[in-house]
């Protein structure tokens, strides 16, 4: 995302007059340090950042403290990942008077990612490759209630909600459960295991248990392998 970008939403359209509070959702401090950077700069884009967090749990506590207008969530998170949050905040999206509302915000563009958090909720799914500019328009489109997408990723979601079937279902991914996917995913991103720990609040024996685990449902022999099937089926 360039600075001239998100500043060229300095005063036109629908940020003119008003401000739009936002919570950064994100387990990458530098990631929510750039975003603040670009986003947050409340006199240019008309966008007060009023919290951030790295984990369900924090998430959770800051967006109830705060009620933003616009959650930017990352799908994967520490905890139980981005539909955590988003069950966990029915209640204040459901809310008539000062609606939470979500856009997801991630490097993923996985099906299983984007019909997850869209089914818990969320009002729109963008990629972090979006420039400063349009981040900005998409936070004050999901703010005034209007659904925003990634172009790529528009006509995919439409597809998959016009039919009454469910979209497939990845039989292998199906086999893990959740804290699994948590360390797979972690495991694929390069995470050794103490920074797993450290990540899900857990033990490095358990990170252990959860690989061997992961490894025996998916019939592979070590973390090279792991890593090379989350990669071909775009999890990392």
């Amino acid at each position: 995302m360039s600075s001239d970008e998100a500043q060229q939403a300095e005063t036109g359209g629908e940020g003119e007059g008003r401000t739009v509070r936002v919570v950064l959702v994100d387990d990458h401090r530098m990631f929510r340090a750039g975003v603040q950077a670009e986003i947050g700069r409340t006199e240019v884009t008309r966008v007060e950042v009023v919290g951030e967090a790295a984990d369900v749990d924090q998430a959770v506590t800051v967006i109830t403290a705060t009620r933003p207008e616009v959650v930017l969530l990352d799908v994967h998170l520490p905890g139980g990942g981005g539909v955590e949050v988003l069950r966990r905040s029915a209640t204040m999206m459901a809310d008539a008077e000062r609606p939470v509302r979500f856009l997801a915000l991630s490097v993923s563009d996985a099906a299983e990612d984007v019909i997850g958090v869209i089914r818990g909720g969320a009002r729109g799914y963008v990629t972090k490759t979006i420039t400063g500019a349009d981040l900005v328009d998409a936070v004050f489109r999901v703010a005034d209630g209007d659904a925003v997408f990634s172009p790529r990723l528009a006509g995919f979601v439409l597809d998959a909600f016009a039919s009454t079937d469910a979209p497939p279902v990845d039989e292998d991914m199906d086999r893990l459960t959740q804290r699994e996917r948590e360390v797979l995913r972690l495991i694929a991103r390069g995470y050794a295991y103490k920074e797993i720990a450290k990540q899900l609040f857990i033990s490095v024996k358990t990170v252990e248990s959860h690989v061997s685990a992961v490894l025996r449902k998916l019939q592979l022999s070590n973390r090279h392998e792991l890593t090379r099937w989350a990669a071909a089926r775009r999890l990392v």
